[in-house]
């Protein structure tokens, strides 16, 4: 072979290999588990046990959209559930149920995933090879 092609094959391998270390070791560093801080956000969702309306779902994201620490808010009649994102270093989920059943007198349940749910849920695939990067890198640490 040429010296030229063998400095290429070198060259693209070393960058390759140099940016599958550098995936492996972001996607450890974001995936780890850590302490809440002034920027994490949570995502909660609450079921209604009764059918509500449009009137109803506007009622719910006006007084949800007010507490504090609540970023954003979806809510709908047509499931009859509520989703929210909020601080929990501001706020609480199961605390603002409380509130939103004591203050609207609504019969709501926070939804919970099951274990099974939240493996689904995982954007990464078991089979994909940026989840094998992960697991090898997750190994190591």
């Amino acid at each position: 072979m040429k010296p030229f092609v063998k400095k290429l094959i070198w060259g693209v391998g070393s960058v390759l290999l140099l940016s599958v270390i550098v995936l492996g070791i972001h996607i450890y560093m974001v995936t780890r588990p850590g302490k809440p801080d002034a920027n994490t956000r949570i995502m909660a969702r609450i079921d209604f046990k009764q059918d509500i309306n449009q009137e109803d779902a506007a009622k719910i994201y006006s007084w949800l959209s007010k507490q504090v620490g609540v970023d954003r808010v979806m809510c709908s009649a047509e499931n009859d559930n509520v989703l929210f994102t909020y601080a929990p270093l501001a706020n609480n989920a199961d605390k603002l149920l409380i509130e939103l059943q004591t203050n609207l007198h609504y019969k709501a349940k926070r939804y919970m995933p099951s274990p099974e749910e939240m493996k689904k849920g995982c954007p990464v695939s078991q089979s994909s090879p940026t989840y094998k990067v992960y697991n090898t890198v997750k190994n190591i640490f």
